[in-house]
């Protein structure tokens, strides 16, 4: 089991073992997607999931980085050589981002900064803590060669299971929250969670969802299993976190 090599708002690493235990068995499914990809966590908790896999996300920024790092590697850890835990860094790295003559190995190099170095993953505020760039960047290469042969797409996520969808199918989906939907910068409306259950009731395949535990998304899902799960909450800053609830959603 490998981590992401980022944070990401909403990531699934202290969820992912829950999740994968909801798994159907690898023999009922040939082909693997993440709809709402972020970070990555549960794609990258196992060595492969199926002889297919795709990972999507809408954020173009995001999705430059990830195939930056899938095809371009090296370029990407040269153009990040040098790179400390820097206010002054951070900041430059944030203003360079808004210049429409970047490259995307460029790009890239200065969105992973932003991640890596600002507060909550905010990609706005600078972190003041300490953090390891050199063994960050260096780790870039394992991860490379984990998304060699993962498909690397930017979709919305109806347009996505509708190109993939097959009997042999499992989509994991992680979408925003329903009432957290301001903190992504993708914007996800109060629409989009109908649009989305619309979208999982016509699929051929299986579906794995995860979503906060609450009245409206209980009622939505009703006619499919429902799991409830909870974890840390990592967005509280106190030494004794509460426990956060959330469900596990699934048709099989």
């Amino acid at each position: 089991m490998m981590n992401s090599f980022i944070s990401w708002i909403g990531g699934k690493k202290s969820l992912r073992s829950k999740i994968l235990e909801q798994f159907p068995d690898k023999k009922e499914y040939n082909r693997y997607i993440e709809v709402f990809g972020g970070a990555g966590w549960v794609l990258f908790s196992l060595e492969r999931h199926a002889k297919m896999e795709i990972y999507n996300d809408v954020n173009g920024n995001l999705v430059n980085l990830f195939r930056c790092v899938k095809y371009h590697p090296e370029a990407l850890q040269k153009e990040l050589e040098f790179t400390l835990m820097s206010r002054e860094q951070f900041f430059s790295a944030k203003e360079q981002m808004k210049s429409k003559g970047l490259t995307d190995i460029q790009r890239a190099a200065r969105f992973f900064i932003l991640i890596k170095e600002s507060f909550g993953v905010d990609l706005r505020s600078f972190g003041v803590r300490s953090k390891n760039m050199e063994n960050a960047i260096e780790y870039i290469m394992a991860v490379s060669k984990r998304l060699n042969t993962v498909v690397i797409e930017n979709l919305d996520f109806e347009h996505l299971i509708k190109t993939y969808d097959r009997k042999d199918a499992l989509f994991y989906l992680d979408p925003p929250y329903y009432k957290t939907e301001d903190y992504y910068s993708e914007k996800f409306m109060p629409d989009d969670h109908v649009r989305l259950k619309r979208s999982l009731d016509k699929i051929k395949g299986k579906f794995l969802l995860s979503y906060n535990d609450c009245e409206y998304i209980r009622n939505l899902y009703k006619d499919y299993k429902i799991i409830g799960v909870d974890r840390t909450h990592n967005m509280i800053i106190q030494k004794n976190k509460p426990r956060y609830m959330e469900v596990l959603i699934k048709n099989y």
